[in-house]
């Protein structure tokens, strides 16, 4: 049903009125907490687009402080004491944010590291604030 009016500008207006068939609804919307998405891959599709960001990972060793003149003496050869001692885990890190410890190991004549402490999700956020 169409519903003709004129505004004060002498212009018509029409509105229609809302059809009670069935055909012309609006398909519901989609709940955002719905498991499945339209491809109905599940709940890791929402993030397959973070799966291609790079991420930087790094060990740490350990760390040391030096003076610059002390520094700029090194030669080679030189050692530098660091603050972990030999038997202690080294650090992984990834984006500069500690995510675990583990120890050195050597895998296919390449310098790899076994994971032996994963810091917690609720230790990381708390990092961040």
């Amino acid at each position: 049903m169409v519903d003709s009016k004129t505004n004060n500008q002498g212009q018509s207006e029409e509105k229609t009125a809302p059809s009670k068939d069935r055909n012309n609804e609006k398909p519901e919307a989609k709940n955002p907490g719905d498991s499945q998405n339209e491809r109905g891959h599940g709940e890791a599709a929402g993030i397959e687009f973070l799966l291609d960001v790079p991420l930087q990972v790094s060990v740490e060793v350990g760390r040391a402080r030096m003076l610059i003149k002390d520094f700029l003496q090194m030669k080679e050869g030189g050692v530098i004491e660091l603050d972990k001692m030999a038997d202690e885990p080294l650090d992984l890190y990834v984006n500069n944010r500690l995510i675990a410890r583990g120890e050195a190991v050597v895998v296919n004549e390449k310098f790899g590291l076994r994971l032996i402490d994963v810091v917690s999700t609720s230790e990381r956020i708390e990092k961040l604030r």
